[in-house]
């Protein structure tokens, strides 16, 4: 449901987060460096501890249902988004961005598409006020989406888009980068670096993940407000979490199955809100389908937890057990070798060495 919010407090919370990615992208535009794991670590906690404090906040103002539905929404895009950092990894591979430029293009980046975004939910919310039947289609695609991921068929690859094709042709592009910047100067002409291509290309790709995530908050709440929100938290602390996770990313090997059950179930409950509110007129005579329940906002927070919960655990105990078992095979192998060389005849008599 919309909630009514103050708008005083939506006008603040807004500006209050518009100048808190300002000033954090002035201080990575003024000191572009890699950050350390304790750095990292502070801010990502940080970041965190600021979306605790703003679903208190919520709690405060608007009551129970608002906070729960952003704690809910903002789990779900936050669990999205660590998913997404697989294929950020290879981007930043595939145009050799330099390490300490990193920073800049993915707040750059997160930037854009929180703008993409902004203009993908208000039209989203306009065209649930109109035709609450798309709740099927969105329902639908995330059983899909879940579906895909459980059956591997959801590739962490890499593939330009129509964008990123488009400014290749059109723009005059250099060949190597200039620290930071976007134009530099190459004999005489000025040209665009390949830190905007990368720009597009990490903004454009976050819009494309929106497709399945922005439908799977819809799915918990249809406030704007509480979805653009957990959006925008969920994607502040992306930046520093690229850097703190690192190699940890492929650790989380059951991620993609927790993000599964996550999309299925927000994706049936879709489904069974559409049938609660039903009016098409070909499904039960237009009427609500009185037998589909309404599911409650606190077990989609205890679905979300328990499911990212559950695939972090197993993920760790799973990598941990094959670190394990590669160090005992590796120390077999070398034992072996050991034993083959030990076992080889000394060279002895008048062709002995030495004599």
């Amino acid at each position: 449901m919309t909630h009514e919010l103050p708008f005083w407090f939506e006008a603040a919370s807004l500006a209050a987060l518009i100048v808190l990615l300002a000033v954090d992208l002035a201080i990575v535009g003024r000191r572009p460096h890699v950050p350390s794991m304790k750095e990292s670590g502070l801010w990502v906690a940080f970041y965190v501890g600021l979306a605790v404090v703003f679903g208190l906040i919520v709690l405060a103002v608007g009551g129970a249902a608002p906070a729960g539905e952003f704690y809910a929404g903002w789990l779900t895009e936050y669990s999205l988004s660590v998913d997404n950092l697989f294929v950020f990894v290879i981007i930043m591979s595939r145009f050799a961005v330099p390490k300490q430029h990193q920073q800049m293009v993915l707040m750059v980046g997160i930037i854009i598409a929180l703008v993409l975004r902004g203009a993908f939910i208000l039209a989203g919310a306009a065209i649930l006020e109109q035709f609450v039947w798309v709740f099927y289609l969105f329902g639908a695609f995330l059983i899909y989406t879940a579906i895909k991921l459980v059956a591997g068929d959801d590739e962490d690859e890499y593939k330009e888009n129509v964008a990123i094709r488009m400014l290749r042709r059109v723009l005059p592009l250099s060949e190597k980068y200039d620290g930071g910047k976007v134009r530099t100067v190459v004999d005489g002409k000025k040209l665009f670096t390949p830190m905007l291509v990368v720009f597009v290309a990490i903004g454009s790709t976050d819009l494309l993940f929106a497709l399945d995530s922005i439908p799977a908050i819809f799915g918990l709440t249809k406030d704007p407000f509480i979805v653009f929100t957990a959006n925008i938290f969920a994607l502040m602390g992306l930046r520093q979490l690229y850097f703190l996770l690192g190699g940890l990313l492929e650790r989380l090997v059951y991620l993609p199955i927790a993000l599964a059950v996550i999309l299925g179930f927000i994706g049936v409950k879709l489904i069974l809100e559409a049938l609660h509110t039903n009016t098409l007129p070909f499904l039960n005579g237009g009427e609500p389908v009185a037998w589909a329940p309404e599911i409650p906002i606190w077990l989609s927070l205890v679905v979300i937890l328990g499911s990212i919960a559950i695939a972090t655990v197993a993920s760790l105990a799973k990598t941990h057990r094959t670190s394990v078992v590669s160090a005992q095979e590796a120390g077999q192998e070398d034992a072996q070798e050991v034993e083959e060389e030990s076992a080889e005849p000394t060279p002895s008599g008048p062709e002995a060495p030495g004599r």
